[in-house]
Order: structure tokens, then C-alpha cells, then sequence
């Protein structure tokens, strides 16, 4: 997270202390830095260099109007997985026409909107969503770009709730069921097929995966260019992990060198779908420490951020960094759980983390550039933190805080 870097005892994100901006705009808050976000993209790009390519964003990790613009400028095709993410992206000035929706759950709606707006491909995943875009198309007198996501249950080792590429997931259709699904839609007037989609999970740390779950989609693409199905795109997926603590995942280069190496003989589009990778370490939760608690032995920092804020600890056991954003080295360290004032034991963000911290400290959990925010709630009427992009000396308020007028604006009680 070279973006966010201590200077003069203070962390700062690009030119701006973070002591500054939660000044400016409270806590907790997230900031986002543009250059980082900038890198991280051109990392795939650089290594893709050469090679017919389409990368597309994963809009779920963090789908920020603002995040997604800056992608947007650079060039940037979106992965979506709904209606709303496509509206987010076309709000963005994202292209359309570089959008992949994927999903097991389009609805008839979301499908139609889709078309209407002329995007890239659909990553169709059923029989039935087959059958049904198919006489959407046809009501609308076009053809559906779609390709197959494929499972080719491949265990990605990664924790069991992004684990999306075997057999037990609800993603994608079998080896099996491919062949027929894709021999069915070549015969379909409404569909059109084009592409080959494989995605096995997120935050993986190893290319072995990947190579595997690539071995066993060409195979099925050899098989059906035999029959005259010939697949144009290969989508591989996205879910390149990030450290978060002591991984060592491969790079973007690493990544796409191997796998170029495998097709280098074929002639194919290839299409990512990185999100995390992304904009994890292109982002930071700010908290400011509200009380010191002791049970006994056991002490508590309880922070102003809560599990509506930041689940990932509490629902995949995350370990998320945390540091002081004004280090103060005459405080005696002292082991401390970080947890916020939701009213569930599971309303942590760290766990017995040595840290010199006192009562009214801000706080910055890093790597929060990705499923924080956008897995947020209001959860105990909570207001959703505010959201901050920085570039260079500038600060761009990408979301303001919500109030509780904004929540209740929405529900009418009963007269």
C-alpha cells in the first residue's frame, strides 16, 4: 500500500494526511487513492501487452461512482452481477459495450436491460436463463452475446464462502452439462454464442488453480470446435488475491505470464475479471477510538466503526491490518480487541492486536478498498460511512455520510 505511507510521523494517503481528511469529514470514513487504483489496473494491462485482451472490472468489490470512473478513463470493461451495477456503470461513463454480466440470477428485467444497452456478453449459468434470454432476445428482435460459465470443480483453497469453482457451489454448469447447454444454444436463433467463462473463487494465492481450471476449459473448447462451436473469448475469471497479512500472492504479471504461456498456440480474446486486486490495498477504513474497556484481563478498544461497516472479520474470520494514524511511542502497547458499538459479540474488526493506542486516537484498517463499503448496511440504524477519493493534494467527497433522515426517507409508518 505504497500510496499510504507515514511522513513525518503522520499516515498519509497520496499528499494528504488522513488525520486531515477525518477531520474534514468525520468517522468512520473510507479513502480511496486514484494513483492506486490507477497502478493497480495498468499491472494487467502492462502484463497484457501484445495479447488480445478485455479486462473487466469486478464492479461488487467496490462499486463507488467515482472508483468506477477512474477506471472508466483508463479504458476499463466491468464485470456486473445486477441491473443496479449496471446503472452504476453507465452513471460512471463506463462503455457498455465492454460489460460482462455474470450472476445466477438475472431476472427477466435485469436481462432485457442488458440488451437494451448493448453489452459485451452475458455469462449465462443455467439451462434456464439459456431458454429465457433466448426469447428476450427474440421479442427484441437480437441475438444475445453470451458464453458458458463453466465449473470445473477445481478447489481454489480459499475460504468456503468465495469458493465458487466446485461442484458443491451454486455457480456455473458442470463439464458435463456444458456440452449440452452449448450445443443447445447453437442451435438457438436468439443466441450467439462467443465465449468460455471459468471463475473458481476469490482472494486466491497460488496460479496452480488458475492452470488447472484453464486445463480442463480447453479441453471442453477443443471438444466443441470439433462440432463446429467455436468459441472466440475465454474469460478466466478474476479473484487474484492481495496481502493482507502475510500472503504472498502472485502478481498480475505472474498471473497472466503463465496463463499466456498456455494459450500462447490459440487464438483467442482474453478476458479478466479483477476486482480485489484491484482496490483492496487502494483503500482504508479511518476509525477513531471512542473508549478503553477492560473485562478482567481482557481489554477492548471500542472504535466508532462496526460490523455495518466492515464485515469481513466477522463473516469470514478476515484479518484485516490496523494502524495508528498519529503513532504515539509513549503509550505503553497493551493487547487490545477492536469492536464497535453494534449490539452482536460478532461486531469486531481485530482481535488481540498489540497496538499503543488511548481514548480519542484515529485509527486506519487497511486494505479496506474492497468488500467494505459495498457490503455495508444500516444494521442497528446505523448511518453508512462516508466515502473519500484522494488525488495527489485533492480530496473528492465520493459519497457523503448518511443521515438518518436519508434512511427514514425511504419508510412510512403505519397511520
Amino acid at each position: 500500500m505504497k500510496n499510504f505511507h507515514f511522513d513525518n510521523n503522520q499516515l498519509m494517503a497520496e499528499d494528504v494526511p488522513l488525520s486531515q481528511i477525518a477531520e474534514q469529514f468525520g468517522t468512520p470514513c473510507f479513502v480511496y487513492s486514484r494513483a492506486a487504483l490507477e497502478q493497480h489496473y495498468r499491472d494487467y494491462e502492462e502484463a497484457l501487452t501484445g495479447c488480445q485482451h478485455l479486462i473487466c472490472y469486478a464492479v461488487k468489490a467496490n462499486s463507488n461512482l467515482a472508483v468506477l470512473s477512474v477506471l472508466a478513463k483508463m479504458g476499463s470493461g466491468f464485470d456486473i452481477v445486477s441491473g443496479g451495477e449496471l446503472a452504476r456503470v453507465i452513471a460512471a461513463g463506463g462503455d457498455p459495450a465492454k460489460v460482462i454480466f455474470s450472476g445466477v440470477g438475472k431476472s427477466h428485467e435485469e436481462m432485457a436491460a442488458a440488451l437494451d444497452a448493448g453489452i459485451q456478453c452475458f455469462n449465462v449459468e443455467s439451462a434456464l436463463e439459456l431458454e429465457q434470454l433466448n426469447t428476450i432476445a427474440l421479442e427484441k428482435n437480437l441475438r444475445a452475446p453470451v458464453s458458458l460459465r463453466v465449473n470445473p470443480d477445481v478447489d481454489a483453497g480459499t475460504h468456503p464462502y468465495i469458493s465458487t469453482g466446485l461442484k458443491e457451489n451454486k455457480f456455473g454448469v458442470s463439464m458435463e452439462d456444458a456440452r449440452v447447454l452449448y450445443r443447445q444454444a447453437n442451435t438457438l436463433e436468439g443466441i450467439e454464442i462467443i465465449g468460455m467463462d471459468c471463475h473458481i473463487g476469490s482472494q486466491l494465492t497460488t496460479i496452480a488453480p488458475f492452470l488447472a481450471a484453464l486445463d480442463r476449459t480447453l479441453l471442453l473448447l477443443d471438444e466443441l470446435a470439433c462440432e463446429g462451436i467455436h468459441i472466440t473469448h475465454l474469460d478466466i475469471g478474476g479473484g487474484l488475491g492481495v496481502q493482507y497479512k502475510d500472503e504472498t500472492p502472485p502478481s498480475p504479471q505472474e498471473l497472466i505470464g503463465a496463463v499466456r504461456e498456455v494459450l500462447a498456440e490459440r487464438s483467442l480474446t482474453l478476458v479478466l475479471e479483477p476486482g480485489r486486486s484491484i482496490c483492496a490495498n487502494a483503500g482504508v477504513l479511518l476509525t477513531r477510538v471512542n473508549n478503553i474497556k477492560t473485562n478482567g484481563e481482557h481489554r477492548f478498544a471500542i472504535v466508532d466503526a462496526a460490523m455495518n461497516d466492515i464485515i469481513r472479520p466477522a463473516l469470514y474470520q478476515a484479518w484485516m491490518d490496523v494502524v495508528p494514524v498519529l503513532p504515539n511511542d509513549n503509550i505503553p502497547a497493551q493487547t487490545y480487541d477492536l469492536v464497535g458499538p453494534i449490539c452482536e459479540s460478532g461486531d469486531f474488526i481485530a482481535r488481540q492486536r498489540e497496538l499503543s493506542i488511548s481514548t480519542g486516537d484515529l485509527l486506519a484498517v487497511k486494505s479496506a478498498g474492497a468488500y467494505c463499503f459495498a457490503m455495508s448496511s444500516n444494521y442497528n440504524t446505523r448511518n453508512r460511512a462516508a466515502e473519500v477519493l484522494v488525488d495527489g493534494s485533492q480530496l473528492h467527497l465520493a459519497r457523503r455520510r448518511e443521515t438518518y433522515q436519508d434512511q427514514l426517507a425511504l419508510e412510512t409508518p403505519l397511520g
